[in-house]
């Protein structure tokens, strides 16, 4: 889509509604192509309000639709762009509307955590989360099921705020091996089966940083309170392996205070009871066990090499060891999946009534096999229909939404949520997604995330991507510690 700025050149909003508008269009900027399709001008008034005009033009047709401010811009940078970013794209949305558009699921909502705004606006407004809800329906058109679950989960963040102090932390560990690639999988994963060799080396890199990052906490105070080893799939490890990392974990760290420490054990093909005891022997609280999906066919779909049966076994195994808390994922929009699929499988999940579901949507990244071969998908419709379902199942199931999140490229622009039965929310999937404080992340790709209580102002720390890349960076950890010891000294003064 051609498009002319006048007056702006706020590009990042108008490409973010140009994704949620019209998913297929790119942006251009270049005049000479011709007559442009959208034309966005920001006017900034003698009273110090902004109106923003947008006039789009569709097969012959025009639209125009004029967006206003109530009262003077803010003069403080950070604040005026999100005042101006926000008019710009809900007058680029009311000319779509205009046009006759299915107005999306989410409105005229951008980004990756529209439950911080609802949150905002509870805490701001002294406000319930139905009417968190009301407010974002009224204000950017988000539909009741979305605002809905928007408003639970804001609901959930800000009682989980209540409960945290200023030096509390939450900790991430990645191991970025997979038994195999996933088709839809776009992480920096390795295949165990390619990159065996790189294990031993890698954890030995691990430690290094577990060893500096544990360093900085006890000097800065920094108290851990939940615990998230993440991947790839950790249980690639062997039992020994995990043991040595959370004994590593617990020597350098204190998890006395830790409320929860969840392992990723997502692929049924890497549970066995030895690991299942070892993690059980080492304090984890908390197990993923991930399916994806109950068919055979689609699992076949994606490259998995389990079958629905061996999720079984894994469920009842790790039942019968420890009474942990367990998560279940499901996607929605896998190949070969049907509406009836995704319902069956959601139906069997349910039958082992695990503690938390998370549904969710798939997205298409460029850099998975799924993008790259491009793989017929379910269409956006049929994606609605099993999350639909899911919704109506989950909340007549005693389940909650206590986290969601949204990623580019997903069908519909739909979301990914996190369900829970009464008082098991994950703490760290909360803490992480809705930035209620300091993430410190280690191993390969981690991204480190240092909050100013005061400000929220958020510092990022990035890790090396590639495993080979991270083993051979282990020089660069002390240095990262002393950027937390800094920044803690900076903050606290």
């Amino acid at each position: 889509m051609r498009i002319l700025l006048v007056g702006h050149d706020y590009k990042y909003a108008v490409e973010q509604m140009l994704l949620t508008l019209f998913p297929s269009e790119r942006p251009e900027y270049d005049a000479s192509c011709g007559s442009p399709a959208l034309v966005s001008e920001l006017l900034v008034l003698p009273d110090g309000r902004a109106e923003c005009v947008s006039k789009l033009s569709l097969e012959g047709a025009s639209y125009i639709a004029r967006r206003r401010t109530d009262k003077p811009v803010a003069a403080d940078a950070i604040r005026r762009a999100s005042e101006l970013s926000k008019l710009i794209k809900l007058s680029f949305y009311e000319a779509a509307l205009a046009s006759g558009i299915t107005p999306p699921a989410w409105g005229a909502l951008t980004g990756v955590r529209p439950a911080k705004l609802a949150e905002a606006h509870i805490i701001n407004e002294a406000v319930s989360p139905d009417e968190a809800a009301d407010y974002l329906s009224r204000e950017f058109g988000v539909s009741p099921e979305r605002a809905s679950l928007c408003g639970e989960a804001a609901g959930a963040a800000v009682a989980a705020r209540l409960n945290l102090n200023p030096d509390d932390v939450s900790l991430y560990a990645g191991i970025p091996f997979c038994p195999t690639r996933c088709s839809y999988c776009s992480f920096v994963s390795q295949s165990v089966e390619k990159s065996g060799a790189l294990v031993e080396p890698y954890l030995n890199a691990l430690f290094r940083e577990i060893e500096a990052a544990g360093s900085a906490m006890r000097r800065t105070g920094m108290t851990a309170v939940s615990l998230y080893i993440g991947g790839g799939t950790p249980t690639v490890l062997s039992a020994f392996e995990l043991a040595a990392l959370m004994e590593k974990l617990r020597g350098c760290m204190d998890l006395d205070r830790c409320r929860e420490i969840t392992v990723e054990a997502g692929r049924p093909d890497t549970v066995t009871r030895d690991k299942l005891l070892a993690l059980k022997d080492a304090g984890v609280t908390r197990i993923s066990l991930n399916p994806q999906t109950m068919s055979d066919d689609v699992l076949r779909a994606v490259g998995r090499r389990h079958t629905a049966a061996d999720v079984r076994e894994s469920i009842e195994l790790a039942r019968s060891i420890a009474a942990w808390s367990i998560n279940m994922d499901l996607i929605a929009g896998l190949p070969s999946d049907t509406p009836d699929g995704f319902k069956k499988s959601l139906d069997e999940v349910l039958a082992f009534t695990p503690e938390n579901i998370t549904i969710h949507t798939l997205a298409l990244k460029r850099g998975s096999r799924l993008n790259l071969e491009k793989t017929p998908l379910p269409g956006s419709d049929e994606v609605s229909q099993m999350l639909s379902y899911a919704h109506s199942r989950l909340f007549g199931s005693s389940y909650s939404p206590y986290y969601l999140y949204r990623q580019k490229y997903t069908a519909g622009g739909l979301e990914n949520t996190g369900w829970t039965k009464p008082g098991f929310a994950c703490l760290y999937n909360i803490c992480m997604m809705e930035e209620l404080h300091s993430i410190i992340s280690m191993g390969a790709g981690g991204v480190t995330k240092l909050k100013n209580a005061s400000s929220g102002k958020i510092t990022r720390l990035v890790n090396k991507k590639y495993p080979e890349e991270y083993i051979a960076s282990v020089g660069e950890f002390e240095n990262t510690a002393r950027k937390i010891l800094s920044f803690k000294e900076i903050h606290d003064d």
